[in-house]
């Protein structure tokens, strides 16, 4: 059986990797937007990847514009908005999307292995997270009402 692991993407820079590389780490995959109003988040990542990424937390940032249109800048203007305005650490990729015909089979994995409220697949908004354990395996969904910093505990445990 195929894992998360068996995907890769392409970073905001255009450097493709595999998630091969994140193995024996703990994953928090998120789906992020520019313009929304959970924007803000990206602060709350960036203080749980700096107080974890040396025990092996690895931030993953996918932008997508598949939600009220609150992604529409190129790659370059979402990295500087990115750099400007949070000053995030964490790997940021290309913008992808994450429901329909044109899901990135990243989202494809988490979708179906933690699927969201009555098991429904799709994602509803922009700063959905996903909590991956060392070995591939999706622990939990969180919807984009959920603040990083709510996460800290159950991160700690995978650890």
């Amino acid at each position: 059986m195929s894992t998360i692991y068996d995907c890769s993407a392409v970073l905001n820079n255009g450097q493709e990797i595999s998630l091969s590389d994140y193995q024996g780490k703990v994953l928090l995959i998120v789906n992020t937007a520019s313009a929304c109003g959970f924007t803000p988040q990206y602060e709350g990542l960036e203080k749980l990847y700096q107080q974890f990424k040396g025990q092996g937390l690895e931030v993953l940032a996918f932008p997508c514009n598949q939600f009220g249109k609150q992604e529409s800048g190129t790659d370059e203007e979402i990295k500087d908005f990115c750099d400007l305005n949070f000053h995030i650490s964490f790997p940021l990729f290309q913008k992808i999307e994450v429901n329909g015909d044109n899901t990135h089979p990243i989202y494809q994995r988490l979708k179906a292995e933690a699927p969201g409220i009555l098991g429904s697949k799709k994602i509803k908004w922009n700063f959905t997270k996903f909590l991956v354990d060392q070995n591939g395996k999706v622990i939990k969904r969180y919807g984009s009402v959920t603040k990083p910093e709510e996460l800290q505990d159950e991160i700690k445990e995978l650890l």
